[in-house]
């Protein structure tokens, strides 16, 4: 008679024991790593789950902000207060810093947003850092582009991406040679879907911003979503904005980030809601992600995200 297994993985637990495979796997073989940390969601769940890979020991990497300038006031508030909790080193890759300098040109009109001039910012902070390996929180469940994304992704020496150059990743052996100048995007939540990563948060505790629960905000309908009436956004002619009970779904610039219709108050509320969505967030509430139907592809290969 074959005895029971003594503890069998539940969904979660696997899924959160590759991501600390890949968080050792990189601290191993990498001189300089950097976690993209924003206060977002996902990059939230991502520190956390850093933090449990090395326990008891610090994160032995530091993290890094692409700021726009152009962020929600619940956000910086809570990215302050994390960095401090977990004692981490910030840096922060200013877009402003980068329109100043003239490296960048800022749109404008109403619908100007600086989602785009993030791309030359953060590969500006990269060769800055000196950082060879890059941790981002994309999943593969978010968009057409970043489902063709390998665990490690492979920059050249611009920091752009090939879709065509991916490597083989058989039995989650993962190829992190590069030259210097080069280096690798590693995504530790790239199986994880948007359910998953609210189901961690309520069986976790992980705590996260408060705009991604429901609550009383003034919106603008533009383009089918709810933008956040906020002091960056330019209201065009006609626009009014009035109070809803919204929520994020994700969390991005403030021009360009959209809210939902919401009375989900809680993680669990919130789990039930995300399990009946039949869209992704980034389809959903982002504008930047309506450019084209390959307009992330194009900005991947470019150096985003």
């Amino acid at each position: 008679m074959t005895s029971p297994p003594l503890y069998e993985l539940s969904h979660l637990d696997a899924l959160e024991a590759e991501a600390v495979h890949i968080f050792r796997e990189v601290a191993a073989t990498f001189e300089h790593p950097v976690l993209l940390f924003s206060g977002g969601k996902d990059s939230v769940v991502m520190l956390h789950i850093a933090s449990r890979a090395f326990w008891p020991a610090p994160i032995p990497f530091p993290v890094m902000h692409v700021d726009t300038g152009h962020n929600f006031d619940e956000v910086i508030e809570f990215r302050d207060r994390t960095v401090d909790r977990y004692r981490l080193r910030m840096v922060i890759a200013s877009v402003q810093d980068d329109i100043d300098a003239g490296r960048s040109v800022e749109e404008s009109g109403i619908r100007a947003s600086r989602n785009r001039l993030q791309t030359a910012t953060l590969l500006r902070g990269i060769r800055e850092g000196g950082f060879d390996a890059v941790f981002g929180g994309a999943r593969r469940d978010e968009e057409k582009a970043r489902a063709k994304e390998r665990v490690f992704s492979f920059r050249d020496e611009f920091g752009q991406w090939d879709p065509r150059a991916q490597r083989p990743e058989l039995w989650n052996l993962y190829n992190g040679r590069h030259r210097r100048g080069e280096h690798i995007r590693v995504f530790p939540l790239s199986n994880w879907t948007e359910l998953d990563i609210w189901q961690y948060v309520r069986d976790r505790h992980v705590e996260l911003p408060s705009l991604y629960y429901a609550h009383r905000r003034q919106v603008v309908p533009r383009d089918g979503m709810l933008l956040a009436h906020t002091r960056f956004l330019q209201l065009g002619s006609g626009e009014e904005s009035h109070e809803a009970l919204v929520r994020f779904r994700t969390v991005g610039d403030a021009t360009c980030t959209g809210c939902v219709e919401s009375n989900a108050t809680t993680p669990d509320e919130v789990v039930v809601e995300v399990a009946a969505s039949r869209v992704t967030e980034r389809g959903a509430t982002r504008a930047d992600d309506r450019i084209s139907e390959a307009g992330m592809e194009d900005r991947k290969k470019e150096g985003y995200f």
